[in-house]
């Protein structure tokens, strides 16, 4: 099985600057690279990942770092619970190589396998997601989640096929341009990713520390667009766009950037990520 090569992590540790004595929230643990990095360059780091398939790595860091690592394992529209104050909160977002590779997850249609899909233990499988939905809801779902062009259509197949594998389900979608949005738009459906993407931001500026730092590093349109738009509304000034204000923006972008050629080549699942940071103005 593959491990997960942090994307866009150069640019993530150069928004942040120094680290040395400083508390951030890796939002997004998965095999624990942002965080490795973040701690050796001297951070005190608390991780969220929903994941139960984690936990090996997270004891590891824990064991290698004490106290200064800090795991939760929840989704991290828990950090809204937190009651400290942080200088960076990171989201590395998308799936996981992990998740891709494993078969038995039921997140890639390269392999036959329970037609799960969820990224914690919790909540209900894709399949459970097809059989309690009807033919509109899946078709809201496909075009809401993967831009599927005759959702309809297969959203009445996938009722009454009622699909419990990956292969079933990728055999049920005859244009293959249609597969790999088909399984992701499932995905985000069973996890929730949007609403928790959504619910973790409205969460961040109450957790930052003035001159603290956001960075999200993105993999589809849709996560892409909440970044971009909410970054956008932080950094506006309050009041009417067309007068001059008095009242600073709460936040000023840092940068936003995308993988170097190099680093596609080296890991082409970078492709298509973007990076976006912003700062709490003092």
């Amino acid at each position: 099985m593959t491990k997960h090569v942090p994307v866009l992590l150069d640019a993530v540790l150069d928004a942040l600057g120094d680290l040395r004595g400083r508390r951030v929230i890796d939002a997004t643990f998965g095999a624990g690279g942002y965080t490795r990095a973040f701690l050796n360059a001297g951070a005190i780091v608390t991780a969220f990942d929903r994941d139960p398939h984690v936990a090996a790595d997270a004891d590891a860091i824990k064991a290698e770092f004490g106290n200064r690592f800090t795991f939760i394992p929840e989704p991290f529209s828990a950090m809204g619970n937190l009651n400290d104050k942080y200088d960076a909160v990171v989201f590395d977002l998308g799936i996981s190589s992990m998740q891709i590779d494993d078969g038995a997850r039921g997140f890639s249609f390269r392999f036959d396998g329970p037609l799960d899909m969820r990224m914690s233990a919790a909540g209900i499988s894709a399949a459970e997601l097809i059989a309690s939905s009807d033919a509109s809801q899946l078709a809201k779902i496909l075009r809401d989640f993967g831009d599927v062009k005759k959702a309809m259509p297969i959203a009445r197949a996938l009722k009454d096929a009622a699909p419990t594998t990956t292969g079933a389900l990728r055999n049920l979608i005859h244009d293959p341009r249609d597969i790999a949005p088909v399984f992701q738009a499932l995905r985000i459906a069973v996890n929730d990713e949007m609403g928790e993407l959504t619910r973790a931001l409205d969460a961040v500026p109450g957790l930052l520390n003035d001159g603290g730092i956001c960075a999200c590093v993105t993999f589809h349109s849709l996560e892409d667009r909440i970044v971009k738009n909410t970054f956008r509304e932080w950094t506006t000034a309050p009041g009417d766009p067309r007068m001059p204000s008095v009242v600073a923006a709460p936040f000023k972008l840092l940068r936003a950037s995308t993988p170097s050629p190099a680093e596609v080549a080296r890991n082409p699942r970078a492709r298509s990520a973007h990076c976006r940071a912003v700062i709490k103005s003092y």
